[in-house]
């Protein structure tokens, strides 16, 4: 470590260089889940469908987490001012490129160089946060505030973007994410010092072979979760050819690894069972994460919300993961036992998804889904940091990069895995419980005729002529069944996550050696993922 000189000017006070390295993150961190603010929005700027914008930020994740290990190559090889400089300028870059582009096939690799990025500024600023902490309290804050951040990106978006998009056209967030590098980019060049953390390593012997076999891999698992049930699964050549794809280059990959002096991701932090346990309870967190999803597309379709009005119910979303990830640190700091911070949280995501079971319906009042929404941030932001605290220290420390780079590789699996998970119940469910109802419906049924007869009527009653009454009673039924087969496919899904959930805390009350196993950062070098 280079410590002759500091690596931030002199003037610069503590409190000032920690504000301006989580500025620098903020806005890549918002860039993350950004096409998911308005999905629909997106969708139809690129003329495309949502599951091409799933899967523009899924790139995203594939491209941060296949990148995260090959970085610290380049970390070592420039001085620090120079390296943040150099991919705040591609970011600026990027974010340009995704404003003026209309065309898919231009937009996917860019968002996985964005993602690539990404890891750039994460790995950078943390190194030299985590650097600057002398202390395990301070540690740990500064690790909730990162992961808190991550966690707010998805409601914050929402929140912010909600009054642009409707204003504007889509491409419009990514000029504002353009100019919101401008700041941290000049910050950057007035505070630091054109020094280096290490000493120079030459980029030679870059395994970008491990690389380009891990990101693949990383691409064809998102590719299939996310049109999977689209395309019929495994009855589609693509989707078989993507399985045989991953089956092939994983083999290629666990071999050259093996084979390896220096391995990309080291596979022998799988051996430790402390480790395991954790990338079991984040994958299932991250699949019951992203429920919240179906909630709000329930208030879209079902509750008629318009997307301003889904993004401020939201902010009780926000404010429980706020706290959530509060309470959680402190009970990191307080060394409280792993099993006493996962079942609350877990309990907590289990009465979400129990209560909006209950509360789905036609017609309901907003106020209802408040505290729910509430708990759902509660529960998630209690559980991901003690879990990935917990599973990196459950490692020797010369292991910590391939287990942080590990853990990142699970919640990328959650990720695609939820949205497969949703899509299934979807398109499928969705299609059998219309279906359902379309064979008990029909124009002789007693109930059906009387509500065409009310329907018109009251259409009529509003100045409708009997005719356009007649066709406009036909679609108000079609609605009706479409958003009784909405809210039924949303009931099997949480039905499904509370099974989930069930398993997954009855896992962490009968496992013993759960009850005596605390959760503390052992290193000041640490890498978070």
């Amino acid at each position: 470590m280079n410590s002759a000189v500091p690596i931030f000017r002199g003037w610069a006070p503590e409190w000032l260089i920690k504000i301006i390295l989580f500025l620098v993150m903020l806005p890549s961190i918002v860039l993350f889940f950004l096409p998911l603010a308005n999905i629909n929005a997106a969708a139809g700027y690129y003329g495309s469908e949502p599951a091409d914008i799933q899967f523009a930020v899924a790139l995203f994740y594939a491209g941060y987490v296949g990148f995260y290990s090959l970085e610290r190559r380049f970390f070592s090889y420039l001085a620090t001012r120079e390296y943040f400089i150099l991919f705040t300028f591609l970011q600026i870059l990027t974010s340009f490129v995704c404003y003026h582009t209309h065309e898919l096939y231009i937009l996917f690799p860019v968002r996985f160089i964005q993602g690539m990025l990404f890891s750039s500024t994460v790995n950078l600023s943390l190194t030299l946060m985590f650097t600057r902490l002398h202390s395990e309290r301070a540690r740990e804050v500064s690790f909730s505030v990162f992961f808190g951040l991550l966690l707010c990106a998805m409601p914050f978006n929402n929140f912010v973007t909600a009054d642009l998009i409707d204003a504007y056209n889509f491409n419009i967030v990514y000029k504002g994410a353009l100019f919101s590098y401008l700041p941290c980019l000049i910050l950057l060049l007035l505070t630091m010092n054109n020094v280096r953390l290490n000493v120079r390593f030459p980029l030679y012997k870059l395994d970008w072979q491990s690389f380009t076999l891990y990101s693949i891999m990383l691409c064809l698992c998102g590719y299939i979760m996310i049109y999977g049930q689209e395309y019929y699964w495994l009855e589609d050549r693509r989707i078989r050819y993507s399985v045989i794809a991953i089956a092939g280059l994983a083999a290629i990959y666990i071999l050259r690894q093996k084979a390896m002096k220096r391995p990309y991701i080291d596979l022998r932090t799988l051996r430790f069972r402390n480790f395991r346990i954790g990338l079991l309870v984040l994958f299932v967190m991250y699949i019951c994460r992203f429920a919240s999803g179906i909630t709000n597309s329930f208030f879209a379709t079902v509750l008629r919300f318009d997307p301003m009005h889904v993004s401020y119910i939201n902010l009780l979303n926000l404010a429980g993961l706020v706290a959530g990830v509060v309470i959680a640190c402190c009970m990191i700091l307080q060394q409280k036992r792993i099993r006493y911070v996962w079942l609350p949280g877990f309990l907590l995501l289990l009465a979400f998804h129990l209560s909006m079971f209950f509360l789905f319906d036609v017609q309901a009042d907003e106020h209802n889904y408040l505290i729910p929404l509430f708990i759902q941030g509660l529960g998630v932001g209690m559980i991901m940091v003690p879990t990935i605290v917990y599973s990196i220290s459950s490692v020797p420390v010369s292991l910590g990069a391939s287990a942080s780079a590990i853990c990142l590789a699970i919640r990328y699996l959650g990720f695609c895995v939820s949205i497969g998970i949703i899509n299934y119940f979807e398109l499928f469910e969705r299609s059998r419980h219309y279906n359902a109802f379309q064979d008990h419906l029909t124009k002789i049924d007693p109930v059906v005729r009387q509500t065409f007869h009310t329907q018109s009527g009251h259409l009529m009653a509003k100045g409708m002529l009997p005719g356009q009454a007649a066709k406009a009673s036909h679609k108000l039924l079609v609605n009706g069944i479409n958003g009784q087969g909405q809210l039924r496919f949303a009931m099997d899904y949480y039905e499904l996550m509370c099974w989930l959930i069930v398993g997954t805390l009855l896992l962490i009350a009968l496992f013993p050696y759960l009850n005596r196993t605390v959760v503390y950062l052992r290193s000041r070098s640490l890498s978070p993922a």
